[in-house]
């Protein structure tokens, strides 16, 4: 490789002050935020309403200078709504694409889980294959291609579940919670939110981020890195609390993870440490427990913590 950590040091390092400009403490999750951005992947934001999901996207697409669309999901939202639809031209007697908003860098899905199971699924081949199809014809999407999703955990009344196949194609999944007492008093003062907003200068251009993912998912991985990341998978498998463990393309996604926080923490080769980093956020949700587990208060991310805690980690 002719390209080194160090090249996009000052690059990720300003990023992240911007981001933490506007987001004022909650550092460990904007780097877990920045993770999921570097790997390619999506993010899946569970959140009660008013933390900064919403002014955390607008802030990324500004550093990255790239385009940003929000999509409020309700129940009447149709899948034409998200990915465009053919529009009948009288004059020429022709049909014409229309494209609809997911054509961009940034895609803000709000409350994704109000829209209706036929909805949702417009986004499965988007993120997957980054590509929608419409008529029968396969339209590429921008690069690069973020999908943030967000979802109130507390409210239920009127949502739908997101099913496993579409949880499965967020890379992880975060929180971000109340800020502290002393950061929320700097919030009132003027001192973050929506007023330094407006101020965020572009960082990097939509072509240098995909530079950075390209140069993030060609890092060196040891082959005992591999072997550990394959027995944590393996573990929740065959947890007792668990029904469904950890899907081959959640294997895949949590590498990709660990090899952005190396970059992230200035390295060029995944750790053991990378692993355990992104373990909770990119394992918790694809992880599908008993009835009896649930019943009895068991929670995924215990059963990665537990998973954790029994797998030898190579020296």
């Amino acid at each position: 490789m002719t390209a080194t950590s160090e090249q996009f040091k000052d690059k990720l390092e300003q990023i992240r002050r911007n981001l933490q400009t506007v987001i004022v403490g909650k550092d460990a999750e904007l780097d877990l935020f920045l993770v999921g951005l570097l790997s390619g992947g999506h993010l899946l934001l569970e959140d009660i309403p008013g933390v900064g999901k919403t002014t955390l996207a607008k802030a990324l697409a500004r550093c990255v200078g790239g385009t940003l669309s929000r999509l409020q999901f309700t129940p009447d939202l149709l899948p034409t709504d998200i990915v465009g639809v053919s529009v009948y031209n009288p004059k020429d007697g022709e049909f014409r694409f229309q494209p609809g908003p997911i054509f961009c860098h940034v895609l803000l899905a709000d409350e994704i889980n109000r829209a209706s199971p036929r909805t949702q699924s417009a986004l499965l081949e988007a993120m997957g294959e980054r590509q929608v199809t419409v008529d029968g014809s396969s339209r590429s999407l921008d690069e690069p291609f973020f999908v943030i999703a967000t979802q109130n955990p507390i409210d239920s009344h009127g949502t739908y579940p997101l099913p496993e196949a579409q949880l499965d194609r967020f890379t992880m999944r975060l929180r971000l919670g109340y800020p502290p007492l002393e950061e929320e008093k700097r919030i009132l003062l003027g001192q973050g939110g929506h007023t330094r907003l407006e101020s965020l200068e572009v960082v990097v251009s939509p072509e240098e981020l995909v530079g950075m993912q390209r140069y993030v998912a060609a890092l060196p991985v040891d082959e005992s890195v591999l072997d550990y990341l394959l027995a944590v998978v393996e573990a929740t498998r065959h947890h007792g609390a668990v029904r469904l463990g950890v899907s081959p393309r959640g294997t895949l996604a949590c590498l990709a993870a660990a090899r952005a926080h190396a970059l992230l923490d200035q390295r060029d080769f995944v750790t053991p440490h990378d692993i355990k980093a992104i373990a909770g956020p990119a394992m918790a949700h694809r992880i599908i427990l008993r009835t009896e587990a649930k019943y009895a208060g068991t929670l995924t991310q215990h059963v990665v913590e537990d998973v954790l805690s029994q797998v030898e980690v190579p020296r």
